[in-house]
Order: structure tokens, then sequence, then C-alpha cells
């Protein structure tokens, strides 16, 4: 008896766009065999129409067309010699890798208040004396103390985040003594709340997903 020797994926071609599947890279493959240019052009005209079907989310992209043209040549690894409505893209311009970003190296004072802060602070201290940069001031320290709570749940001193504002502003801020923080209890309870609401909305779209039906029927 002869034997069929099985097509496992892994020894077919790579997947250059898997989103486009197999078919459509089948497809191009063999448009790049068809000698006349005119048959070839028809074809791939044939091709862009298919991959605009099968991935219909492209079309609230700017230059849908485009793209899928783009696509198109990448996945004939910029073979295909057809007429295309658009620039054909440069292969070494598309798979250019992005140049290396550098890491930030600023310090930051605190940690636990993070560089937003910082940058907060540094705003404050430009504006003009009045109501607007008291109310921003007031906002900062308020930051402050819920930024702490997150690395230090057991105690906090509203004077130390006072004294935490001076030091950061180099005693250009200050703020009223009449003023009071907000109460720890409340920044814990508003930190639980948002921990409860995220957890019943994750649960909540659960249960809203199709059940699956494991049950099984017995075949006699």
């Amino acid at each position: 008896m002869e034997q069929t020797e099985k097509d496992y994926n892994t020894r077919r071609p790579q997947m250059i766009i898997p989103e486009y599947g197999r078919n459509i890279q089948k497809m191009v493959a063999h448009t790049k065999t068809l000698k006349d240019k005119e048959e070839r052009n028809k074809i791939a005209n044939a091709i862009i129409s298919v991959m605009g079907q099968l991935n219909p989310h492209l079309r609230d992209i700017a230059d849908f067309k485009h793209k899928l043209w783009d696509h198109l040549f990448i996945i004939s690894n910029f073979e295909l010699d057809v007429d295309s409505p658009y620039p054909i893209p440069d292969k070494e311009t598309i798979f250019e890798k992005p140049e290396k970003m550098d890491y930030p190296t600023k310090k930051i004072k605190f940690k636990h208040y993070g560089k937003s802060v910082e940058d907060l602070i540094n705003v404050a201290i430009t504006f003009e004396e009045g109501d607007e940069k008291k109310a921003l001031i007031e906002t900062i320290v308020n930051l402050m103390k819920k930024s702490y709570l997150t690395f230090n749940r057991d105690s906090v001193d509203d004077d130390l985040i006072i004294a935490d504002l001076k030091t950061l502003s180099n005693n250009q801020l200050n703020i009223n003594d009449s003023f009071s923080l907000v109460s720890t209890n409340e920044v814990l309870a508003m930190s639980k709340k948002k921990r409860s609401n995220s957890s019943n909305s994750k649960h909540q779209k659960n249960n809203n997903r199709p059940k699956q039906n494991n049950y099984k029927k017995k075949r006699y």
C-alpha cells in the first residue's frame, strides 16, 4: 500500500504576512510565474480585492488601497512585476530598524512621587501668585499623598508631604496652614473602590460571553 506523505505547515514556505493566509501567498507566488504582464496586472488587482475582503478593518486606515499594494509587494518579496497605482515601496526603507532611543537618565529625588510630580512642581513655580497657583499647589500636594500611599499604606505624615514639597520646589512653593490634605482613609477607600470596579467589570465581561456547552452526546 502506497503511503501518502502529509503536507505539514512546517514543510511549507514561511508565511510573510500571516493575516492574509497561505492561499493569498500562493496566489502571489503563482502570479510571479506568469510571463504576460497584462495577465499579471489583472490577477494582481483581483488579489488586492480579496486582501481587502479578508481584512475589512484596514478600511478605517487612511490610504487603504495604498497599504494593500504595499503588502502585496512585501508578500512577493518585492519580486512581482506589475503596474501599481502607487509608488513601489523600497525594501530597505520598510525593513529599516528604528534608531535606538536613549534611556532617560534624569535623577528623581523621591522615586515614590515620580517624575510627573516634579514636572508639575516646576510648572507651578512659574505661575504668578493667585487662586490658580494656590489650587495647583493643593492638587499637587494631594497627588503626592496618593502616590506616597501607593508604596506605604501603613502610615503617612501630612507634615512630611509638605516638607517634601518644599524640598522639591527649593522652598519656592508654600501651602496655607489652614489647608487640610485629603484624609488617608479616603485615599485608601478610593483605591479600593477602583480595584473593586475593575474586578466587577472583568467579571461582567466574562459573564456576558456565550457559555460553551461541553456536554458531548454519546454515540450508540
